[in-house]
C-alpha cells in the first residue's frame, strides 16, 4: 500500500488538505502530486464541500519540486509536464483555496501559495525564487505568481533568488495575511468562516468573473457584466440569498452550527 503522504478531512463544508511528507521538507515528488491531485478533485466534486484550506505538517509547508527525482532529463520533463495540472486545480477551482503556512516556501511552494485564492502565513514564514541559483527558471510559477506580485518585486525576486518574509510577501501581493504563529488558526478560520457564508454558485461566478480576460471596450465589458450580474440575480440562489436578506435569517447555504 502506498504511503499517505496528503491527508484529506471535512469539517463543517471545509476540505482541509494537508501535506504531510516533512522527511523531504514537503517537496512535490511524484507521489505526493498524484494525491494532491486526486484529493483536490475530491474536493471539487463534494457538494458538502464549500471551502478547501491547503496546509502542511512539519516546520516547512513546501520546498518545491522534489530535486532527487529531477535528476536526469526524463524525469524533470515528467515532472515540469505534470505540475502546471496542479496549479490550474487551484487556480480554476470553483470553490475557494485557502493556504495556511506555519512555514516557508520555495520555487514550486510559492507557485501553490499563488494559485490559492487568500493565503495567511505566520510573520516569520520565508519565501524564495530559488531556480535561478540552480540555473534553471521559474516558469511554470510565473504564470500564478506574476498576476500577483508587484511588477518591481517580481523582477527584483525572480532574479535575485533572494528570500524574504511574509510581511514582505503581505506587501508585494503574494500573502494576504502575516500573523503570530498563535493567531495562525483563528485567522484562517476567519476567512473560511467569511467565505462560507457566500452563495457556492456566486462564489464559483465571481472566481471566473476575476480571472477573465477583460474586454478591450467599456461597452463590450458593462454589457458582459450586466448579462452575468442578471443571472444571478434571477437565479435559485440568488432569489434565497434576497429573501433570507428580507426575513433576516440566514440563506440555506450557510453551514449550521
Amino acid at each position: 500500500m502506498a504511503e499517505e503522504l496528503v491527508h484529506y478531512a471535512v469539517e463543517r463544508g471545509v476540505a482541509t488538505i494537508t501535506l504531510d511528507s516533512p522527511h523531504n521538507r514537503n517537496a512535490l515528488s511524484s507521489a505526493l502530486r498524484g494525491q494532491l491531485r486526486d484529493h483536490l478533485t475530491h474536493a471539487v466534486d463534494d457538494p458538502a464541500v464549500r471551502v478547501v484550506v491547503l496546509t502542511h505538517t512539519g516546520p516547512v509547508f513546501c520546498s518545491g519540486m522534489d530535486l532527487k527525482e529531477s535528476r536526469g532529463a526524463n524525469a524533470q520533463q515528467q515532472g515540469v509536464n505534470e505540475f502546471p495540472a496542479i496549479l490550474e486545480q487551484i487556480w480554476t477551482s470553483p470553490k475557494p483555496v485557502v493556504a495556511r503556512l506555519a512555514g516557508p516556501a520555495r520555487a514550486g511552494g510559492v507557485g501553490i501559495v499563488a494559485a490559492c485564492d487568500i493565503a495567511v502565513a505566520v510573520a516569520d514564514a520565508t519565501f524564495a525564487f530559488t531556480e535561478v541559483r540552480l540555473g534553471v527558471v521559474p516558469a511554470v510559477i510565473s504564470v500564478t505568481v506574476l498576476p500577483r506580485l508587484l511588477p518591481r518585486a517580481a523582477h527584483e525576486l525572480f532574479l535575485t533568488g533572494e528570500k524574504f518574509d511574509a510581511r514582505r510577501a503581505v506587501e508585494i501581493g503574494l500573502v494576504n495575511a502575516a500573523v503570530a504563529a498563535d493567531a495562525l488558526d483563528a485567522e484562517v478560520r476567519r476567512y473560511t468562516d467569511m467565505l462560507a457564508l457566500g452563495g457556492p454558485r456566486a462564489l464559483a461566478a465571481t472566481k471566473a468573473m476575476l480571472r477573465r480576460e477583460r474586454a478591450t471596450g467599456l461597452a463590450e465589458d458593462f454589457a458582459d457584466m450586466l448579462e452575468l450580474s442578471a443571472r444571478h440575480f434571477a437565479s435559485e440562489e440568488g432569489q434565497e440569498g434576497i429573501r433570507a436578506f428580507a426575513e433576516k435569517r440566514s440563506p440555506s447555504w450557510v453551514p449550521k452550527g
